[in-house]
């Protein structure tokens, strides 16, 4: 998988997702930015990659193009083994999805861009508002994550166990897009120390939205 491009934008935190799986199976690919403040990704020329005008794409050949970043991981992860993101047993495989999806279906498509605008432009919400929005949405699911990550006999250093796997990958970018927000994070110590250990793990670092080429 030489010749990879990656349609994506460096503050989106499903583009944060595949930027560390690609890092963590030591791929080398295209980067390809799009500025979504622009709408750089509702150019005919990007819609024709991608119908839905949505960041990441994955373009691993000119007749194999995908979108969705949890499918794009789990593409990576079934083409190029080593390391896994996922766990070997179909319980691990489980409750890693299961932990995964608390970030992907419940946070992100509730606070994600298009969202937030929309909130803006139709209900004339203020930045506080705004903000109040993401909040709501991320505590709910925030709250039950911090106590299966402290209860479940599974969790290690990382979601489970003590290497990275999709979890974390989830747990991380979202734990950057709470920055942005000034989310408080002191009710969630475990979540905090596994973000901790995902930060100073290189390809964690260098996925990170300030390291990519399109930062502003």
């Amino acid at each position: 998988m030489t010749d990879l491009v990656l349609h994506n934008y460096f503050r989106s935190s499903t583009s944060v997702r595949v930027r560390v799986a690609l890092n963590l199976k030591q791929l080398d690919y295209h980067y390809a930015s799009y500025a979504l403040l622009k709408k750089e990704h509702k150019t005919e020329e990007y819609l024709a990659i991608n119908p839905q005008g949505l960041v990441p794409t994955l373009q691993i050949s000119p007749d194999k193009i995908l979108g969705q970043s949890l499918a794009i991981i789990e593409y990576l992860d079934e083409t190029c083994p080593e390391p896994p993101l996922l766990p070997s047993d179909a319980w691990g495989r489980a409750r890693v999805r299961s932990l995964a999806l608390m970030i992907a279906c419940e946070i992100h498509p509730l606070n994600n861009l298009s969202v937030l605008n929309r909130l803006k432009e139709q209900f004339n919400a203020d930045a506080a508002a705004v903000n109040a929005w993401f909040s709501n949405w991320l505590h709910k699911t925030f709250e039950a994550l911090e106590s299966r990550l402290v209860s479940e006999e599974a969790t290690g250093e990382f979601c489970h166990g003590d290497t990275p796997t999709v979890a974390d990958i989830c747990l991380y970018a979202q734990v950057l897009n709470n920055q942005r927000f000034d989310v408080d994070m002191s009710s969630y110590p475990k979540i905090s120390t596994i973000y901790a250990h995902c930060e100073v793990h290189e390809a964690f670092a260098r996925a990170h939205p300030s390291q990519q080429p399109d930062a502003v």
